[in-house]
């Protein structure tokens, strides 16, 4: 059995789509966004509106990686007034260390694959030699 909506919740979604309705009447007739719908990328955008919601989400999630790429930049540049050889010293300590772990890494790496790939192949030519003997 269906419950029925309170009236509060039926007139406060009313006034809800009202007070929507008004603020994006104010923002259609903005000037700026007037301009901007005249244009030829507005006319476009308005035509295409799957482009537009794609630029829109792509504006919106890289403002966050820009603002923390900018704030980099403003730090790395105040770090450098302060003490630009400490600074560069440290990151091409940071990054010699780093360098040498990945290489390390990889050597590792590449004495397993190449111990996988040789085991691997003394096995299987066992394998043939002993299925199939030589004549």
């Amino acid at each position: 059995m269906a419950k029925e909506e309170p009236p509060s919740t039926s007139k406060d979604l009313k006034e809800l789509q009202k007070k929507l309705s008004l603020l994006v009447a104010s923002i259609q007739n903005n000037s700026k966004v007037v301009a901007f719908m005249k244009s030829p990328v507005g006319r476009y955008l308005d035509r295409h509106p799957f482009v537009a919601l794609t630029v829109l989400l792509f504006i919106a999630m890289s403002a966050v990686p820009v603002g923390f790429f900018l704030l980099i930049v403003v730090l790395t540049s105040l770090a450098a007034l302060v003490g630009v050889i400490l600074l560069e010293g440290l990151v091409i300590s940071v990054g010699g260390l780093l360098l040498l772990c990945v290489l390390c890494g990889l050597s590792f790496v590449s004495l397993a694959m190449s111990g996988t790939i040789l085991v691997s192949y003394i096995l299987v030519s066992s394998l043939v030699n002993y299925w199939f003997p030589p004549r």
